[in-house]
């Protein structure tokens, strides 16, 4: 897969924009999680949140139906992202409680009670 481009669409051009790698996963996490609503139609939750398995997930969030997401960045291509992926996914399904009281503490017991566990079973 080549590069992703982005335009200016004009009412009589389209211009292409520069482009340029993030320096660092880091960076990207941050623009994104500033952004993250906007971008993705998810409400921000945790950055770095650590799990009782060991990991850390990048970025915690909900997005718009209720559903839990969790957000993994990478700057280069490996295998290894299934796996991890797979392995917060394991620990959010044995941890539910825990994500919950996440919820519930940043956007209030509401939305925490509307959580949708059904895509996930």
């Amino acid at each position: 897969m080549g590069d992703l481009k982005l335009f200016n669409v004009g009412k009589k051009s389209v211009v292409e924009l520069d482009g340029r790698a993030a320096g660092l996963e880091r960076a990207l996490q941050v623009i994104f999680e500033k952004n993250l609503e906007t971008l993705l139609g998810v409400r921000f939750l945790e950055s770095e949140y650590t799990t009782s398995h060991g990991g850390r997930m990048d970025t915690l969030g909900i997005d718009e139906n209720g559903c839990p997401v969790i957000i993994e960045y990478k700057r280069d291509r490996s295998e290894n992202v299934i796996n991890q992926g797979l392995f917060y996914l394991d620990w959010l399904m044995d941890h539910k409680g825990a994500y919950e009281l996440i919820v519930r503490d940043k956007l209030g017991r509401e939305v925490a009670d509307k959580i949708e566990w059904s895509a996930q079973d």
